[in-house]
Order: structure tokens, then C-alpha cells, then sequence
């Protein structure tokens, strides 16, 4: 890795990430001699020690003598550990590529995110795969768990072109379907379409157990409206055009936006999904702080 220049991972990016952690809420399931909490119990794993009970834990977990004494609400590990494996789904859609004036259109930025977050998972003893999908998931690379074998996944991010149309809700249910094992599914996009159909998708793979952070990337221009006099708006993925009075409709479109961006997050909050606004002005160090940790 330190030999190759990848155009999504660059040298001096991969230094940069190095001691980066990312950690789960819920129980995973993977190989055996992780870092993360398994869901299978048995009498030969002994009680290791506590931790606080979090939002999304089983209540059947926690430790009532514990909470008697100290009012505290705190889970008895007895879980094995295990290693996690993740899944990367990346919007390649035309939108993606929207740029207003940043140094990334939004498919660049996400890139670098996906390749940013394998790096990390494979570096601590994960395993990551990526998924790309616009009208549909049409491109699959399974789960990597070493550098050399994070090698094609950040090829095909090299290859990878946004185009076509998206439908982030029927991607959602495909993924759903495919994983058969709790994971960790980063879905990196815009999502721009209805928040109740991605929520629908999200919802889907939260029932079937997988603990799902939601990266939506925009560009500045996108959340506020910088446009003024008569201008005219293509829909990148339809071609439609739209001529209007910037200062008439600047109100307005605010609005929507953080309509639009509230329903999200509350949306995601509702099904336990960690949710994240990632301008494409923001370093990507500073974008994956959001969900990382640096160890």
C-alpha cells in the first residue's frame, strides 16, 4: 500500500488515518478475535466486565442489581468478541456529479470517503467491501480484510463513473436482501430523492439487523441557494431545464432544504441510523471525524 498511489487514497491521506478507529452499537457478526461484540452467548464465555447500556442495546441486557445500587444502567459482557465486517454503498448516480465551485464534485468527495473508511476497517483488523449502485446495485466487491485485498475495491473506485439515474430505496432493499450476516452498511450519497423512500430502505435493513450511518453528501451550492437574477437549472440526471428569478425562490428553497434534511435526521435518529450532512467543502479528515475516532 505505501509503494501504490491511489487516486482515493493517496499516501499522505492513508498516514493521516492511521490510528483512526470506528467502532458498532449493535452485535456483529464475522471471525472470531475482533474487537466487536458478537450476539451469540454460550455458558463457556465467562463474564469479561461492564459497560454503559446505549440507545439501541437490548433492555433483556442490562444489570438490575447494578442499576438497584447505583442507579446506573450498565450491560454484563459476557459476548465473544468478533471482527466486523462492513459494506461501503456508493452513489454513483449523475447527480454525483454536481459542482459549484468546490475543488470535488460530490461522486469525487464520496470516493474519497469510501476509500477512506475501508482503509480504517481494514486497518484494525476488519473487513470492508464496497457496493455501487445508481438505478440499481450494479457492482459488487465482497469484503476485503487485508491491504493487498483492498487493492481492486480501490481500483474500482478509480473506474467508477457517476451516471444514470438513482433509486436509493429499491439500492436499500437490494443490499437487505444480499447480506445475509449482521454488518455495518455507510451508505455515501445525496439522496436525492423522497427522505420516506430512503427511510423505507433504512428501515429495511435496521429489521434485519444491521446498524447502518448514513453519509449525505452535498454541495454548498445545493444547501444554499447562492444563485441570483434570471438563471437557469438543469436536473442532471433528467436533462429537464428550469429558467427562474433566483432572489423570488431563495426563501422558498431554503426552506425545503432544511425540510428536506430534518426529515432525514430525524428519520435516521427514529431507526437508530447514525446520520451526517457532509458539505464537499469539508476536509475529508474533518467529514469522517463524524463517525471515527482517532485512537
Amino acid at each position: 500500500m505505501k509503494t501504490v498511489a491511489y487516486k482515493y487514497l493517496p499516501p499522505d491521506l492513508a498516514d493521516r488515518l492511521r490510528g483512526f478507529g470506528l467502532a458498532v452499537r449493535r452485535p456483529m457478526e464475522g471471525p472470531r478475535q475482533g474487537q466487536h461484540r458478537s450476539p451469540h452467548h454460550g455458558s463457556s464465555v465467562e463474564f469479561s466486565d461492564y459497560r454503559e447500556y446505549t440507545r439501541g442495546d437490548p433492555p433483556n441486557l442490562i444489570d438490575w442489581a447494578v442499576y438497584a445500587r447505583s442507579d446506573r444502567y450498565v450491560i454484563r459482557r459476557y459476548q465473544e468478541e468478533t471482527s466486523l465486517r462492513a459494506f461501503i454503498l456508493l452513489d454513483t448516480s449523475e447527480s454525483m456529479n454536481y459542482r459549484e465551485g468546490g475543488i470535488y464534485t460530490k461522486f469525487e468527495y464520496a470516493c474519497y470517503l469510501a476509500a477512506s473508511f475501508m482503509y480504517i476497517l481494514i486497518g484494525q483488523g476488519d473487513s470492508a467491501g464496497l457496493m455501487l449502485f445508481n438505478e440499481d446495485v450494479y457492482k459488487v466487491f465482497q469484503p476485503a480484510g487485508s491491504l493487498e485485498g483492498l487493492r481492486p475495491l480501490l481500483l474500482g473506485l478509480e473506474e467508477a463513473q457517476a451516471s444514470g439515474r438513482s433509486n436509493v430505496e429499491a439500492a436499500l432493499h437490494k443490499v437487505a436482501a444480499q447480506i445475509k450476516s449482521r454488518s455495518l452498511v455507510i451508505v455515501i450519497s445525496d439522496l436525492l430523492c423522497e427522505p420516506a423512500q430512503t427511510l423505507r430502505g433504512i428501515r429495511h435493513l435496521h429489521h434485519d439487523g444491521h446498524e447502518v450511518t448514513i453519509m449525505h453528501v452535498l454541495d454548498p451550492g445545493e444547501i444554499r441557494f447562492n444563485f441570483a437574477g434570471l438563471v437557469e437549472l438543469r436536473e442532471l440526471e433528467t436533462g429537464q431545464r428550469l429558467v427562474l428569478q433566483a432572489d423570488e425562490v431563495r426563501e422558498a428553497y431554503a426552506a425545503e432544504v432544511r425540510r428536506f434534511i430534518e426529515t432525514l435526521r430525524k428519520g435516521c435518529m427514529d431507526c437508530l441510523a447514525d446520520y451526517y450532512l457532509v458539505p464537499t467543502r469539508k476536509p475529508v479528515e474533518e467529514a469522517l471525524h463524524m463517525r471515527v475516532t482517532r485512537a
